[in-house]
């Protein structure tokens, strides 16, 4: 009999337990199902293009400790806009066929995408178009509609911890003030978790607007009280009230073109203006993305990856693997792409931190 053969991608921002991820979907499909399995490179790129790889039991064989992605990734290619240059002109094409019939060609019979809410958006729009597809919620901003985790979000929280606990020590001895700026463009999850875990004075997070007078009273009140410095800890689209985000530039190849970054510094010389004490800013960036991912991500996109497969065999196709109350389920990515799952204002780690006298800005 002919074996049946399936494809993998990975799309958007790369983050640590993706090639466990992929671990997982290969060694299952491969010694339970009896399945092929291929690999396009650099997301959807792959796709367009007709560029992939097979993926026998021993290439993924010792990846699951290892950060980034094997197939590559990129944050840009659409298959709906995808951009072309003419000499200087950037011009957007909808090669969506194209990568169908590549998909068709090759005789893949169901497509495994691990991506945020940007890659699965795409997805859910190839599985309208008839293509049959399962995905695999991955970001560390936990942002993703109909999930209560993601993995790579406990990485990116344990990275972004320590470096809180270690602006800590150089923050007492210097009497600073300490911006630590997070990813976060439109959902705080990595600000709130990292600033509660490492002890932020202050936690300003994009679905809370904050004002300068009040984080600039915190702060007074804490010289006041013997407290000679503070942490501040900031996810980069955050936001004062009436005001907006910090652009750092424009990618206009990218379905989601804006680049964020900066707030930290921008909010730093404010500080320093109104309180008078002196202000140094660090921006995680992308270090929170980098390296090996924590236990708890290796375990979870182990689960994940075996669920995808299961999905696969049984023909749920349309669907996202999610996490619900400890238990798996299966999402419909037509939930997933309605867009980013920010934090409740009364979420209860909001209302922990508040207790404890944690300032929001607000």
């Amino acid at each position: 009999m002919k074996r049946k053969r399936m494809a993998i991608l990975t799309g958007g921002g790369d983050c640590p337990g993706i090639n466990a991820v992929i671990r997982a979907v290969v060694k299952k499909a491969i010694l339970e199902k009896n399945r092929e399995v291929i690999g396009f490179k650099d997301g959807y790129h792959g796709m367009v293009h007709n560029r992939y790889r097979s993926l026998k039991y021993n290439d993924v064989s010792g990846i699951l400790t290892l950060g980034g992605t094997i197939l590559g990734t990129s944050k840009t290619a659409n298959p709906y806009r995808y951009a072309v240059r003419k000499g200087n002109r950037l011009e957007f094409k909808d090669l969506s066929k194209t990568a169908i019939k590549n998909l068709k060609n090759l005789d893949i019979d169901s497509l495994v995408c691990i991506g945020g809410d940007g890659t699965l958006g795409i997805a859910y729009r190839l599985f309208k178009d008839g293509i049959p597809i399962v995905g695999l919620p991955k970001t560390i901003d936990n942002d993703l509609r109909g999930t209560d985790t993601t993995f790579g979000f406990d990485s990116a929280i344990s990275i972004a911890t320590e470096g809180i606990d270690r602006i800590h020590t150089t923050a007492q001895s210097h009497h600073r003030v300490m911006m630590i700026e997070v990813m976060g463009h439109r959902a705080g999850w990595i600000a709130l978790y990292s600033g509660v875990a490492g002890g932020g004075d202050i936690i300003l997070i994009p679905e809370i607007p904050y004002d300068i007078h009040i984080i600039a009273e915190k702060v007074k009140e804490r010289n006041k009280k013997g407290k000679r410095f503070s942490i501040v800890v900031i996810a980069e689209g955050a936001k004062p009230k009436g005001g907006d985000i910090v652009i750092q530039r424009i990618v206009k190849e990218s379905s989601d073109p804006i680049r964020l970054g900066g707030i930290g510094f921008v909010l730093g010389e404010q500080i320093e203006k109104t309180t008078g004490l002196e202000t140094r800013t660090v921006v995680m960036g992308h270090l929170l993305r980098g390296g090996s991912p924590t236990p708890f991500d290796r375990i979870l996109a182990t689960q994940l990856g075996t669920e995808a497969v299961d999905l696969v065999e049984d023909k749920k196709f349309g669907c996202m693997v999610g996490i619900k109350e400890n238990s798996f389920i299966a999402v419909p990515l037509k939930e997933v792409a309605k867009g980013p799952k920010l934090i409740p204002l009364n979420h209860p780690m909001i209302m922990a931190a508040r207790s404890l006298g944690t300032c929001f800005g607000d």
